[in-house]
């Protein structure tokens, strides 16, 4: 018998579980997913914290904290992952601008900035609104920058 399953309500039943769940332990879930791939369900849950590494132990907690909820709340067998975000992620929503304020960042335009080529940056996030974009300090020349988040084709976290 074939089960209709709707992913959105499931992630709008069991996230508020799962952001609670991960604070208790200091850290916030910057992606929740329950998608469908081979015929097999899985929510995957990336953690990330500003003041310490997100470690297999932390990930273990958190899964044991959550799994016997989460049983109740999604009507199908699924896999559960627990992951930190990885080094060099590719960012998926704009909050992700404000979590990861402060760090290095590399950034690709749509279209270059007006006395501009380049359409690739490195650099720092100075901040994000969603009205004003992103300022942002781009290292190869030290000058601050506003960038339209219209004009953000993608970002993700840089490493050295």
């Amino acid at each position: 018998m074939k089960q209709d399953i709707n992913r959105h309500d499931i992630l709008e039943k069991i996230t508020p579980l799962i952001e609670n769940t991960a604070m208790r332990f200091g850290y916030i879930p910057i992606e929740i997913e329950f998608v469908k791939e081979n015929h097999r369900w899985f929510l995957r849950i990336y953690l990330y914290s500003k003041d310490k590494e997100v470690t297999l132990d932390d990930c273990e907690n958190v899964t044991r904290s959550l799994s016997d909820f989460l049983d109740e709340l999604i009507p199908v067998k699924y896999y559960l992952e627990v992951s930190s975000p990885g080094l060099e992620r590719k960012f998926k929503s704009d909050k992700e601008f404000v979590i990861f304020k402060g760090r290095r960042v590399s950034i690709k335009l749509k279209t270059p900035i007006e006395g501009e080529i380049e359409k690739i940056f490195k650099g720092e996030i100075i901040d994000f609104d969603e009205k004003e974009g992103l300022r942002f300090f781009r290292f190869d020349d030290g000058q601050e920058l506003t960038i339209p988040r219209s004009n953000i084709q993608s970002a993700k976290l840089y490493i050295d």
